[in-house]
């Protein structure tokens, strides 16, 4: 077994590697980029080496320096993690020819399963289902219009290099075939320097789900069942379960024993996942397979009671696999979250910078042990002061809950997102509550189009109804009167002249432009030591309790008899005596005043924020890549004005109306707020 090995990686899989590492008792190296100094997986590990820049391209995904690293500290083996060099065939090699482990697959089924065109070729020789398709690559629109008509609308155009959503297009017809052809071909050989293009039958109503593989460098393999992961927004995974709640033991058979062809064509050995595109009658057609771990692989390991990282390392290290296919077990049920640094109330734009609160639920499960399960586990990167970086991915952590079934998996993992506390960056938390909280999720009813149907314009707040506002008000008043309750205990009052709370109170839940509504509330029978009252509004009567801190922001206590958690925040910036309630998604900001109070705030005019309209204002923080307009220049409606690049993509921002550029309010190369000013016009 390794005594040494180097992660090279960064963020939540670093760490992952690091607890599995140490739990066998091998030591551990990171490496890190200047902007990555003082990040947890550097401080996780034995020891850390220094690989260059912050941008990508000039640390980790530079293989020399990540060779030269493991040299350096002795390392014996390379863990690749998933993304940068982890699919890499050179790498792979490189590090085989250095005389280190590569724990993953050998170079060789990189190099096949990566080239999509020869990965579907060697799946239909080892007896695997393809897509009827065309996979030789198309040289010209013409021929793509005539292998479109063979195969039969719709079809997908794809890049045969292509991945993350990038280089692909889907044709009902001639017109979108030809199009499409010519769009695919320029975006994959921008994206990946291969601009080969093939084609295939496009799956109505598909579902995407994947066999999670292991095999080992004596020819075993085996399937550790599936995950379904349709929930998808731009061909990016939001949500990942384990088992599919769609597919029948017998397709589960069928697709394991398949992926298990597949990998042992290509001698694989460590961990892979084979995907598959299932129709809506359960015929499952080979996508891709990718020759890593898999970001979702938490879910897998929570049903099978297996550490994958472990097994992984284990194999790297020349020893066979510890189990058979009859050993494989499948237990509850798994929901992983990817909860993401980025606005989805701004069309999920970025959103970086110091994560100023940063308080996961409370753990039962653990990175690396798997003798705890049925609970829920963080896996992350962060740590509260921490920054998150504009020049890497979105991702803050994975929240993963293991159940006894769907249902209690679902009810877990809302309660966990309820109790998820981030601030001073916006997350994706409310839209991942409010996809929990959809009917179609509950009952399994979706497929890969399910966010671009439900969704088509975009996630705003009116996407996260709430099953009972009321409660939102009640539980409003209920804070307040424990707010007041303590304040008039702690103010040393003088005797005969105490300030008593009293029982009636008007909540006003704040709207946009003054638009505000009042709500009638009484707070009676309350009790200090057990943090009791009933609260009576429109009609209805709320039993809450709670002995949470007053200084918490999560609060969990009981309605009715019913548990509850949520987020509750005494002072906002714009408004110090208003309380923030949010609770299965939804949000809503609150005065809470006596019922005089509330006749004297309804007498306040509304003061309308200022006119913005003649700015182009940056919608994230991120860099200033190029100012495509001067002072003076004539601008027309959807021309482009500027770039900010941020977490590896880069936005265009476009003119929203015909004007004259008066002033450049910010130069190239700068680092934007959000709403900073770019471009004024007269």
């Amino acid at each position: 077994m390794f005594t040494k090995i180097l992660i090279a990686n960064r963020g939540e899989i670093a760490c992952r590697v690091i607890a599995t590492a140490k739990k066998m008792g091998i030591a551990t190296v990171a490496v890190y980029s200047d902007a990555d100094a003082s990040a947890r997986h550097v401080k996780l590990a034995d020891e850390a080496v220094n690989i260059g820049p912050a941008p990508s391209r000039e640390s980790y995904l530079q293989a020399d320096k990540i060779i030269a690293a493991a040299k350096q500290t002795g390392a014996q083996a390379i863990h690749p993690g998933y993304g940068f060099l982890s699919e890499n065939e050179g790498f792979a090699r490189r590090v085989e020819e250095e005389g280190m482990a590569f724990i993953g697959p050998r170079h060789h089924a990189i190099a096949t399963m990566g080239d999509k065109i020869a990965s579907k070729k060697l799946a239909k020789e080892a007896g695997v289902n393809c897509i009827p398709g065309w996979n030789e690559a198309i040289d010209s629109p013409e021929h793509a219009v005539e292998i479109a008509k063979d195969v039969g609308y719709p079809v997908m155009i794809k890049a045969s290099a292509g991945g993350g959503g990038k280089g692909l297009r889907v044709a009902y017809n001639d017109k979108e075939a030809f199009e499409g052809f010519a769009s695919c071909k320029h975006e994959a050989l921008a994206a990946f320097g291969d601009d080969r293009v093939f084609i295939e039958k496009f799956v109505e109503q598909p579902r995407h789900i994947e066999i999670q593989i292991m095999g080992d460098g004596f020819g075993n393999v085996v399937y550790l069942n599936e995950r379904e992961c349709s929930i998808q927004r731009r061909h990016q995974k939001v949500l990942e379960e384990a088992p599919s709640p769609f597919i029948s033991d017998a397709t589960r058979k069928a697709m394991g024993a398949q992926a298990v062809l597949l990998a042992k064509a290509v001698q694989y050995q460590s961990a892979g996942t084979v995907e598959f595109v299932v129709g809506k009658d359960q015929d499952f057609y080979f996508l891709e397979m990718n020759t890593r771990l898999q970001v979702e692989h938490p879910v897998t390991e929570s049903i099978t009671g297996l550490d994958l990282v472990e097994l992984m390392i284990r194999v790297a290290a020349g020893e066979k696999l510890p189990l058979t296919q009859a050993d494989v077990k499948r237990e509850g049920w798994a929901i992983e979250c990817r909860i993401n640094a980025e606005d989805p109330f701004r069309n999920f734009l970025p959103s970086t910078g110091r994560l100023v609160r940063f308080e996961p639920p409370e753990q039962t499960m653990f990175q690396a042990d798997m003798s705890q399960r049925y609970g829920v586990r963080v896996d992350t990167g962060v740590y509260e002061g921490g920054e998150i970086p504009m020049y890497y991915d979105s991702m803050i952590a994975k929240l993963i809950v293991h159940g006894q079934d769907r249902q209690d998996a679902i009810a877990k993992m809302r309660a966990a997102l309820n109790a998820f506390v981030i601030r001073g960056v916006q997350s994706n938390i409310p839209f991942q509550s409010a996809l929990l909280g959809h009917p179609d999720v509950q009952s399994g009813n979706f497929n890969t189009g399910f966010i671009a149907a439900h969704y088509p314009h975009g996630f705003h707040a009116e996407d996260v109804p709430h099953e009972d506002p009321d409660f939102l008000v009640a539980l409003a008043a209920y804070m307040h009167r424990r707010y007041r309750a303590r304040a008039c205990g702690i103010s040393g009052q003088m005797v005969g002249h105490e300030i008593t709370v009293g029982e009636e109170f008007t909540v006003i839940v704040l709207g946009s432009e003054g638009r505000h509504v009042p709500h009638q509330v009484s707070v009676t029978d309350y009790v200090a030591q057990s943090g009791s009252s009933a609260v009576n509004i429109n009609g209805k009567s709320y039993k809450i309790s709670s002995s949470a801190h007053l200084g918490s922001i999560c609060v969990q206590g009981a309605c009715n008899g019913k548990g509850f958690t949520a987020q509750i925040e005494h002072g906002l910036p714009n408004n110090p005596l208003a309380l923030r309630i949010r609770h299965n998604g939804t949000q809503i900001d609150a005065l809470v005043l006596t019922p005089l109070r509330a006749q004297l705030f309804a007498l306040m005019p509304y003061k309308a924020p200022p006119d913005m309209s003649k700015f182009v204002l940056s919608p994230m923080p991120g860099l200033l890549v190029n100012v495509a307009v001067k002072p003076g220049q004539k601008v027309q409606a959807g021309e482009r004005v500027a770039v900010i690049e941020a977490m590896k993509m880069e936005n265009v921002l476009f003119a929203s109306a015909d004007g004259v550029v008066k002033e450049i309010k910010a130069a190239q190369g700068e680092s934007l707020a959000v709403d900073q000013p770019i471009v004024e016009f007269e």
